[in-house]
C-alpha cells in the first residue's frame, strides 16, 4: 500500500476535535431568575396572607362533619389519645397516619371542633399557593407569571373548598408541589456548579451532598405518608432528576453524559429519593410501633409460621397491614352518588356535594338552599384541556423544560388514575395535580403575553387579554362563592349556579 499510494503513508491519523461545550441557554432553555427577589417575596407574602384570610373566614361553618370528615378528624383525635388510630372491629383505617397527625395538631391547639380540624387544611392550602408562586417564577423567569399562577389557584373554587375541610388530600397537595419545587432548585444548583468549574473532566466530578434533593425526598416521603398516590410523583421526580443531571453534564461537554449522570447522580438519588422517602414514611408510623393495640400489630405473633420469620414481628405485621390496604384500594368499586372518573375531572364533570341540609325556610316561609359544592372555578377548569394541548406543542416545538415538567407531573397525578378504571374515584383526587394544571394554564398565558423581545404593542395587547381573563376567573369565583361556603340562597339563585345536571 505504501508503494501504490506513498502519500497516504505520510499522513497522520486524523485527530478528533474536542467535544464542543454547548451554550447553556441552547441546551436547557431555562430562563434566568429575575433580580427582584425582595419584591417578589413581598408580593407573594401579601398574596399568601389574603389567601389564608379567605380560607379562614367562617371556616368553622358548618359545624357538622362534612363528607370524609366522618373518618379523619375522629381518627386524628384517637392519635392524640393513644398515638394510633383505634383498632375498630370493621378495620376501616386504610391510609397512612401523617395527614391525620396534621389534623390532630389543629385539634390539639384549637380544640376538637370544626375550626380545630379544618385550620391545618387552610394553612396547607395557603402554603401550596405560595410554593406555586415560587416554582412558577423559577420555571418561567417571571415574577409576574409566578404571581399569576398563585392568584389563579387562590381563586379556584376547588382549591378553596379543599382548604376549608378536614380531608387528607390538601396535605398531599402541599407536600407534592413543595417536593417538586425543591427538585427544581436542586436542578438549577447543579447546573450552576457544573458551569462554574469551566473545563469539566470527561468523567465528571463529585457533586457532594445535595440538600435540596434530600429535602425533596423527605417531602415526597411525607406525601406518601399522607396517601399512597404520592409514590407516582416520587417516581416521576426520580426520572426528572436523573435526566436533569444528564442535561447538566451534556451541557458541560462530557462525552458520555448518560453514563456520567448514572455514575455521579444515581448513588445520591438512591439515598435522597429512595432511602429518605422510605425512612420518612416508616417514621410516620412511630405511634403505631409504640402502641400496644395498634391495628394489625399482633398479626405476626398470631401467624408465626409465615415467610421471613427473621424479620421483626412489628415490621412483618406492618407489611401485612399494607397488603390488606392495597387489596382494599384495588378492589374498591362500591357505587357512590358522587363518584367520578378521571376523564371527567378536567371539566368539573362531577363535583362533590359536601353539605345540603333539607327543609330550610326564611322568615317568609320561602325555601332556602344551603349548598356546599366542591367545584372548581369553571372558567379556570375549562381551560385545563386546551392548556394541556398547548403544552404538548411547547414540548414538540421548543423542548420547553417547564412544559416537560408539567406534563410529567400531570401524567403522574392524573394519567395514573386510568390504570384502574373500575375503582371508585372522586374529584378531590385531583388535589395534588391541580397546581400543575394551573401551571399549564399559566404557560399558555405566557404565550398570550408574548416573549420579551416582542413589539411593545403586542405585549400590551397580550397582557390586557390576560388581565381580562383573570378578571373573568375572579368574577366567576365570586359568583360561585355562596355554593362554596353554604350561604343561604333562594331556589332560583341556587339553580343559576348549577350549570350542569351532574352538579345536582
Amino acid at each position: 500500500m505504501a508503494v501504490l499510494a506513498p502519500e497516504r503513508a505520510e499522513q497522520e491519523p486524523p485527530v478528533r476535535p474536542p467535544r464542543r461545550r454547548l451554550p447553556a441557554r441552547r441546551l436547557d432553555r431555562t430562563p434566568p431568575l429575575p433580580d427582584d427577589n425582595r419584591l417578589a417575596w413581598a408580593l407573594t407574602a401579601v398574596l399568601g396572607v389574603v389567601t389564608l384570610a379567605s380560607r379562614l373566614w367562617d371556616i368553622s361553618y358548618p359545624r357538622d362533619l362534612l363528607f370524609d370528615e366522618a373518618y379523619y378528624p375522629p381518627e386524628a383525635q384517637e392519635l392524640l389519645t393513644w398515638g394510633h388510630e383505634y383498632n375498630r372491629g370493621y378495620t376501616f383505617i386504610v391510609h397512612p397516619p401523617l395527614g391525620k397527625w396534621l389534623i390532630a395538631l389543629g385539634i390539639k391547639v384549637f380544640g376538637d371542633d370544626s375550626f380545630g380540624w379544618r385550620f391545618p387544611s387552610a394553612v396547607a392550602g395557603t402554603i401550596a399557593v405560595v410554593v406555586l408562586v415560587r416554582l412558577t417564577r423559577r420555571l418561567t423567569g417571571s415574577t409576574l407569571l409566578g404571581l399569576l399562577a398563585g392568584l389563579l389557584m387562590s381563586l379556584d373554587g376547588f382549591a378553596f373548598s379543599l382548604s376549608r375541610i378536614g380531608l387528607l388530600d390538601v396535605f398531599l397537595q402541599v407536600f407534592v408541589v413543595s417536593a417538586v419545587a425543591c427538585l427544581v432548585v436542586d436542578r438549577d444548583r447543579v447546573r450552576q456548579r457544573v458551569r462554574a468549574l469551566g473545563e469539566v473532566p470527561r468523567t465528571g466530578f463529585r457533586l457532594g451532598p445535595r440538600g435540596w434533593r434530600i429535602a425533596a425526598g423527605f417531602l415526597f416521603g411525607c406525601a406518601c405518608a399522607v396517601k399512597w398516590s404520592g409514590v407516582y410523583f416520587l417516581a416521576a421526580g426520580v426520572v426528572l432528576s436523573l435526566f436533569w443531571d444528564r442535561a447538566a453534564w451534556r451541557g458541560a461537554g462530557v462525552p458520555r453524559p448518560t453514563l456520567v449522570a448514572l455514575r455521579r447522580g444515581l448513588p445520591g438519588a438512591a439515598w435522597a429519593l429512595g432511602a429518605v422517602p422510605v425512612l420518612t414514611y416508616v417514621a410516620s408510623f412511630t405511634g403505631w410501633f409504640l402502641g400496644e393495640t395498634s391495628q394489625g400489630k399482633a398479626w405476626a405473633q398470631q401467624n408465626p409460621d409465615t415467610a421471613w420469620p427473621w424479620i421483626p414481628d412489628a415490621l412483618r405485621s406492618l407489611w401485612h397491614q399494607h397488603a390488606e390496604w392495597l387489596e382494599f384500594h384495588n378492589g374498591l368499586s362500591s357505587p357512590h352518588p358522587w363518584e367520578s372518573g378521571p376523564w371527567t375531572w378536567l371539566v368539573n364533570g362531577r363535583p362533590i356535594l359536601l353539605w345540603n341540609p333539607q327543609g330550610l325556610t326564611d322568615s317568609a316561609g320561602d325555601q332556602v338552599v344551603r349548598y356546599i359544592l366542591m367545584v372548581g372555578t369553571p372558567t379556570l377548569w375549562f381551560a385545563f384541556a386546551p392548556a394541556l394541548l398547548w403544552l404538548g406543542w411547547r414540548i414538540v416545538a421548543r423542548r420547553d423544560p417547564a412544559a416537560i415538567l408539567v406534563a410529567v407531573m400531570v401524567a403522574a397525578g392524573w394519567g395514573t388514575w386510568f390504570l384502574n378504571p373500575e375503582r371508585t374515584m372522586f374529584a378531590f383526587y385531583t388535589a395534588p395535580v391541580l397546581p400543575f394544571f394551573v401551571l399549564a394554564v399559566v404557560l399558555a398565558l405566557q404565550d398570550v403575553i408574548g416573549p420579551p423581545e416582542a413589539p411593545r404593542i403586542r405585549r400590551q395587547i397580550g397582557l390586557g387579554a390576560v388581565c381580562l381573563y383573570v378578571g373573568v376567573v375572579a368574577a366567576t369565583f365570586v359568583f360561585f362563592y355562596p355554593v362554596l361556603t353554604g350561604q343561604p340562597l333562594s331556589h332560583a339563585e341556587w339553580l343559576a349556579r348549577m350549570w350542569f345536571p351532574s352538579w345536582f
